[in-house]
């Protein structure tokens, strides 16, 4: 898999905003971590000093009424994005050809909005 993105950098992102999305009142996971040189079923980390060779970085927001944010980026420019905003409002976003770890910061700060309402980039 091509590397495209820098996932240390965008973990760097996360962590630069999950104080203010805790101040919004979210609920942010650890953020994982998957080696692409480890045998499959290949488990997910939450320790970066365990993955020799990162292939993808996630993390879970949660919000109130359940709402829910999972999103997953892997080094080769997309995103796996799920959502429940409300019981009448769930699925995927896309999330393809993410091409920078500003850039996914500028696509996290929409996502972020469109399920909580809140502002998820920098300020």
């Amino acid at each position: 898999m091509d590397r495209v993105v820098d996932l240390d950098e965008v973990a760097a992102v996360l962590a630069g905003h999950a104080v203010r999305w805790r101040s919004a009142g979210l609920e942010v996971g650890q953020v994982t971590w998957r080696d692409a040189e480890a045998s499959w079923p290949q488990p997910l980390e939450t320790d970066r000093a365990r993955v020799r060779d990162p292939d993808s970085v996630g993390v879970v927001l949660s919000g109130p009424g359940e709402a829910e944010l999972s999103v997953v980026l892997f080094r080769g420019g997309w995103a796996d994005v799920e959502f429940i905003a409300s019981l009448d409002d769930a699925g995927s976003l896309p999330a393809s050809d993410v091409v920078s770890a500003s850039d996914f910061e500028a696509r996290m700060s929409q996502w972020v909005g469109r399920v909580f309402g809140v502002c998820g980039g920098a300020q």
